[in-house]
């Protein structure tokens, strides 16, 4: 098994009104709005999954206003984010690089 390693790791991150305010450890900063930020949930209930048998395709989320209402956070070993969400979701964990690419979504 190998390690995963991350070109980039924050050093900080802040709920900030309905932004996630992350500083990273060359400086940069990014500013990811809380509702893309959960349309891009990565977790297989939310984008589905592929295994060598089957490929599961979840139905489309049920957005409620709740959805969009981030609660609290905790990382993931050395190399992710996990948000929670008001309606109860917690599944997606974000990779730092996943994190700092959302930032360039349109």
């Amino acid at each position: 098994m190998t390690a995963v390693t991350c070109a980039v790791k924050p050093t900080r991150i802040e709920a900030v009104n309905t932004t996630l305010v992350i500083v990273w450890d060359d400086g940069h900063e990014s500013y990811l709005d809380f509702e893309p930020l959960r349309r891009a949930c990565p977790c297989a209930s939310c984008q589905g999954e592929r295994n060598v048998l089957v490929e599961f395709r979840p139905p489309p989320p049920n957005y409620t206003p709740a959805s969009f209402e981030l609660t609290g956070w905790q990382y993931v070993g050395g190399y992710g984010f996990q948000p929670q969400w008001r309606d109860g979701h917690n599944t997606g964990i974000y990779s730092f690089d996943a994190l700092r690419q959302l930032e360039n979504r349109p």
